[in-house]
């Protein structure tokens, strides 16, 4: 089981990181700090964390639910989880040795677009996930404080 706290305990904490991160970046010099790395290799971490929880302990409830419509949100996220998830991947193969955990940055410019789409991506997904898949979950679960 997964409460609903720690789900916003996990939010606030890519939230917190994606800002910290993002400021971090906006000057060049200081994306090549180990404590840049570790602000973004940490948010990485948190991110996999909460998208893995959220797959494994959220959908199971709305999928049995007989509600086609509970259905369809339930399929819409778990869609829009696998593509993140993959987005992700890619963005994260492009940017970062992971193994070492060090940044690649040849291209600057490029590396803070990117950075910035992809944070949004994620903070995005949190705000669908706060306003629309935990009330849902809470609904079919009868207003408990647990997600699953």
């Amino acid at each position: 089981m997964v409460a609903f706290d720690e789900l916003f305990a996990q939010n606030h904490k890519i939230t917190e990181l994606s800002n910290v991160f993002l400021y971090l970046i906006k000057d060049r010099s200081m994306c090549d700090t180990d404590i840049a790395c570790g602000v973004f290799f940490n948010y990485v971490e948190k991110v996999r964390e909460h998208l893995e929880v959220v797959d494994k302990k959220m959908y199971k409830a709305l999928l049995a639910s007989p509600d086609q419509s509970v259905n369809n949100v339930a399929d819409r996220f778990m869609a829009g989880s696998q593509e993140i998830k993959k987005i992700f991947s890619t963005y994260l193969k492009t940017w970062s040795k992971e193994r070492t955990k060090d940044l690649v940055i040849m291209d600057y410019e490029a590396f803070v677009k990117d950075t910035e789409e992809m944070f949004n991506l994620v903070l995005d997904r949190i705000q669908r996930e706060t306003e629309h898949l935990y009330p849902l979950v809470r609904k079919i679960n009868k207003d408990a404080m647990n997600a699953a």
